[in-house]
């Protein structure tokens, strides 16, 4: 058999795990993997700095729930990345980080981009983390690392590759030796455990299901529309679900999460919640009862036995994945006659557009423009063959009122960690995941957070890669002078306004389309033509800074709308 070197042996597992694509930034210290995959024709989408590459990696993996690859060079390489790896473990998206390190040889010798544990500054961050010492071990961890990250709860796990075993050759008989068994099959609850979800559904007057991020990991659209239909049980998401909820009817619709907000107005709050891959936290409003009531049997379903009833009572725990519980529940309850639930689902859908229509009025007329009305146009964009990315508090909130009713193909924003400017990496990874099926990614981003990787617009011309990227400019870091306003007053704003540069000129030197645009009319118009061609754009669209969306007004303690509610 012929001999391959070590970072060939990762690019022919990684074939074999049938990865697509691959992000990174070159160095010499893992050039053994560009190589080896430029010989399988399977080119790096290398961006401009390693926090990019991870990103993307993750806005890969999240878009077609599937593992994404990212590629680290030693010392400043893997630093860069970390905020990635902690930004994927915290969402538990599967991301495989390859970084190369120092020879063993030269361990504690002052070589270059060495000096650094890498592993033990990734194991608090990973599901696993693992320093390979032998080239002939690279196959067998590899697969081993595919696994883990790819098994509920996912999350990121890291190899650590030193130099010498990345260049080392072995015989590629090796690889046939691993074997490649890659993911492992879903786990389901037991038959009574899934008995009792149903009887506690069946009792109920007003269900909801609430499906979170790890739901989002698999695709449960199909079971779940079965589901939904045969037992009238009305559906809401967290951001990344938002994309289940599409092929579902408008009465079984609900939306995001923010819309269970506000029942206790109508006296008709949820009295039974079916959590499917929801965790509770900052989305859920903590362990507060605003979103999940605390009156409400509530059913949570999680791989991760740390997240059931974290911060609420939970009346039925299930430690099981989502794929296989939502599989299990719709064998059941096909055996019993469907529920007519028309009463309660008109109710909710009454309930989700007096909420949008209460955030539409409050959309007040420009110059500048409103930030909702500017959120509302990239929306009507949106679809199944559109995915869009979210980055900047504001913006995030502002895009989330307008785009439930458009069925986007994805929605990736801030997870847990909250970490500002992740998301030109992630719509690199959105887009390249989307264009796969022939569709687009947008990226709806802050002037703030745009301004981490304004190099990234190099990356998309080199590669090819038509995102378009609309920045919601309010010369501004708009939640945070917000918060300086509540919390020490307007005369104590400081550090937090950006009133220089214009971000579809950047876009333009580095060979990108730029529109400059300060009205609705010419909103539309830049959008039309952005679609229309297949190129990467910039959107530059000047926006109000003083409107608060009402999620960052939930957020803060205050009502969502001005009293009395609209």
């Amino acid at each position: 058999m012929a001999k391959i070197t070590g970072g060939a042996a990762i690019a022919r597992t990684l074939q074999a795990a049938k990865v697509e694509a691959v992000f990174g930034l070159h160095g010499a210290h893992i050039d053994s993997i560009f190589q080896g995959l430029r010989d399988l024709g399977r080119p790096v989408i290398d961006t401009r700095h390693e926090a990019s590459a991870g990103h993307a990696a993750e806005g890969y993996a999240r878009t077609n729930r599937s593992l994404g690859v990212a590629l680290l060079t030693a010392g400043g390489g893997f630093t860069n990345g970390l905020t990635s790896i902690a930004n994927a473990w915290l969402d538990r998206t599967p991301v495989l980080y390859i970084a190369g390190s120092g020879p063993t040889a030269e361990d504690e010798t002052n070589t270059l981009q060495a000096g650094i544990d890498q592993v033990a500054m990734a194991k608090p961050v990973t599901k696993w983390a693992h320093r390979v010492l032998k080239v002939e071990h690279l196959p067998r961890l590899l697969a081993q690392a595919i696994r883990l990250a790819s098994s509920p709860p996912r999350g990121p796990v890291l190899l650590d590759v030193p130099w010498d075993v990345m260049t080392a050759e072995i015989d590629e008989s090796v690889l046939a030796e691993a074997g490649e068994q890659f993911v492992m099959p879903p786990t389901r609850p037991s038959p009574d455990v899934v008995q009792q979800v149903l009887t506690r559904l069946e009792r109920a007057k007003r269900p909801v299901i609430v499906l979170g991020s790890e739901a989002s990991r698999t695709d449960i659209r199909a079971p779940l529309l079965k589901f939904s239909r045969h037992t009238g049980i009305p559906v809401f998401a967290d951001y990344e679900g938002l994309n289940l909820l599409a092929p579902l009817p408008d009465e079984l619709n609900g939306g995001l999460i923010q819309g269970l907000f506000g029942f206790d107005r109508i006296g008709q709050t949820p009295d039974c919640v079916l959590m499917l891959g929801l965790r509770f936290g900052l989305n859920t409003v903590h362990g507060s009862g605003q979103l999940i009531p605390h009156a409400a049997h509530v059913i949570q379903v999680d791989p991760d036995a740390r997240e059931l009833g974290r911060l609420q009572r939970v009346d039925l725990p299930i430690r099981a994945d989502v794929a296989g519980t939502m599989a299990a529940l719709l064998e059941a309850a096909s055996n019993c006659p469907p529920t007519d639930r028309a009463g309660w689902q008109k109710t909710v859908r009454d309930h989700v557009l007096h909420r949008a229509r209460a955030v539409a009025a409050a959309a007040t007329e420009g110059p500048p423009l409103h930030p909702y009305t500017a959120a509302a146009a990239v929306a009507r964009y949106a679809g199944p063959d559109v995915g869009v990315v979210a980055d900047g508090a504001l913006t995030y909130h502002w895009l989330s009122e307008a785009l439930p009713a458009h069925h986007p193909g994805a929605f990736l924003c801030h997870g847990f960690f909250g970490s500002m400017g992740v998301g030109f990496g992630v719509a690199i990874g959105c887009q390249v995941a989307m264009g796969m099926k022939g569709g687009r990614a947008v990226l709806v981003t802050g002037d703030g957070s745009v301004g981490y990787s304004l190099g990234d617009f190099d990356t998309l011309v080199r590669h090819g890669l038509p995102l378009i990227v609309v920045v919601m400019n309010n010369r501004a870091w708009g939640a945070t002078l917000h918060f300086q306003q509540l919390a020490v007053g307007a005369n104590r704003v400081t550090n937090t306004r950006l009133e220089n540069g214009e971000y579809s000129a950047v876009a333009a030197a580095f060979g990108a389309d730029g529109y400059l645009v300060t009205t609705a009319d010419g909103l539309e118009a830049a959008l039309a033509r952005a679609f229309a061609h297949n190129r990467p754009a910039c959107i530059d669209v000047r926006v109000a800074l003083d409107p608060i969306p009402p999620e960052e007004n939930i957020l803060m303690g205050q009502p969502p709308f001005p009293e009395p509610n609209p």
